[in-house]
């Protein structure tokens, strides 16, 4: 079976609602890009909710660089009741009716990691269904004070094993989870 990854950039109070300008994809950074680079070799599908959908297809299309040029042609699965066509290469539309059986079928088939990122309705619904294999957070230096946080009061995965740490220039983490 492929991992089911969701990768977040997340502040220090657990915010992953970009609420105030504390990330830019497009910073300067190469330490940054070359894990995100190894995180692309073994990722071949994204899925995305309609309205993260939206901002990606709104803005990576017109970039340049490693990250515009993966997003462009990687698979692309969007949750969505609304959309038909996606209107971005390489993307397929998943029904909203019960996108956990889907995204459960998608990760039955074979190739690499699939990563939902952004999509905060969407992962508290893989979260709470139990389907995630990994959590990989990108950790900011900040405090938001307001925002959706990846999970929700209530949710509760007491047994995480820390798999992988890094640190970046900037003060920037990365820290990749498993759940028991």
């Amino acid at each position: 079976m492929r991992t089911l990854a969701i990768t977040q950039n997340i502040t220090l109070d657990g915010c992953v609602e970009m609420l105030d300008q504390w990330f830019d994809p497009t910073a300067d950074n190469p330490e940054l890009a070359a894990e995100n680079r190894r995180q692309q070799q073994e990722c071949d599908a994204v899925v995305l909710g309609r309205r993260t959908f939206e901002d990606f297809r709104g803005f990576w299309p017109h970039q340049t660089g490693d990250v515009a040029d993966y997003l462009n042609g990687v698979d692309k699965y969007v949750v969505t009741g609304t959309l038909t066509d996606p209107g971005w290469q390489h993307t397929q539309v998943i029904g909203a009716d019960d996108p956990v059986a889907a995204i459960r079928e998608l990760t039955r088939r074979p190739g690499g990691d699939i990563v939902v990122t952004g999509s905060i309705t969407l992962c508290h619904a893989l979260i709470a269904a139990g389907v995630v294999d990994e959590y990989r957070l990108f950790g900011y230096p900040v405090v938001q004070g307001r925002g959706r946080r990846l999970f929700p009061d209530g949710v509760t995965l007491p047994h995480m094993t820390l798999r992988d740490m890094k640190s970046f220039p900037g003060g920037i983490t990365y820290t990749r989870h498993t759940p028991h």
